[in-house]
């Protein structure tokens, strides 16, 4: 689990420009978003960030059955056109509210299969009154399992 001193976190009014520069310089693909005192009350990945696409009105008009030679081009000017959108949008006009949290009582093993079974790439991690202390997430697991499977190895070695 990442813990709370070491998040990355947004706020409902954090721009989205800003959200995206965080995102690009930090290498990440989302993020918890708090109020004041830490309470959860969204998240926002980077998908609901290229989604705003549809949310600000663009369309794919000029979808076509077959791909162009230059698609990638076009897919690159798209995402150039979403960017020239986002100006004046904050985070709270698209982030996911009431996103599916874990407690900090819930066993790693839940925590993973929930990870595994649905389309989250993370789980926010919630005390008891609802502030955030921590973030789960798929490479949380995948480090976990690994350091498992090393430690048995070693064991079995031994």
């Amino acid at each position: 689990m990442t813990k709370k001193e070491d998040l990355i976190v947004v706020k409902t009014t954090t721009g989205v420009d800003e959200a995206l520069e965080t995102i690009v310089e930090k290498r990440i693909s989302g993020f918890p978003v708090i109020d004041d005192d830490w309470h959860l009350v969204g998240v926002v990945s980077d998908y609901d960030l290229l989604a705003l696409d549809s949310i600000s009105g663009g369309g794919q008009n000029d979808i076509d059955i077959f791909p162009d030679v230059d698609s990638s081009w076009k897919a690159f000017n798209r995402i150039q056109r979403l960017l020239n959108k986002t100006h004046g949008k904050v985070i709270g006009d698209l982030m996911t509210p009431a996103p599916l949290v874990v407690r900090e009582t819930t066993n790693l093993e839940d925590a993973a299969r929930l990870l595994l079974e649905t389309k989250y790439r993370r789980l926010p991690v919630v005390d008891s009154n609802g502030k955030l202390i921590g973030l789960i997430t798929r490479g949380n697991v995948v480090s976990a399992a690994l350091q498992i499977k090393r430690a048995i190895e070693r064991e079995q070695s031994s």
